[in-house]
């Protein structure tokens, strides 16, 4: 029963591991993905407006790098976007460290 119970505490901590991963990754990927997502859209608003697409495309790639340094600019802003994202990996550490000492309680 106690290797059952051990391989089971194991399971739940690979569980955590693979979802703060996925969490992890999903937030610095969108972080990488929006500013791609605004310059695509840009490009297809112009082109609703009558603008070739290779030419939107060369406004829209200045007018998004414009917005990201703005963004990065603005005191504090950047840090706290980044310090969220290193908060999660902290927090996901943290828990899936916490399942050793069960482990360790349940092998006896």
């Amino acid at each position: 029963m106690k290797k059952l119970n051990y391989f089971l505490v194991k399971l739940m901590q690979f569980v955590v591991f693979a979802v703060f991963t996925f969490v992890v990754l999903t937030y610095f990927g969108a972080l990488l993905l929006l500013p791609l997502d605004a310059v695509a859209i840009l490009v297809k608003l112009m082109g609703v407006v009558g603008i070739h697409g290779m030419i939107g495309a060369v406004i829209a790639i200045p007018a998004v790098a414009y917005l990201c340094r703005m963004v990065y600019q603005t005191p504090g802003l950047w840090q706290m976007i980044l310090d969220i994202g290193l908060d999660l990996v902290k927090t996901g550490k943290a828990k899936v460290d916490g399942f050793n000492a069960i482990a360790d309680a349940v092998k006896g």
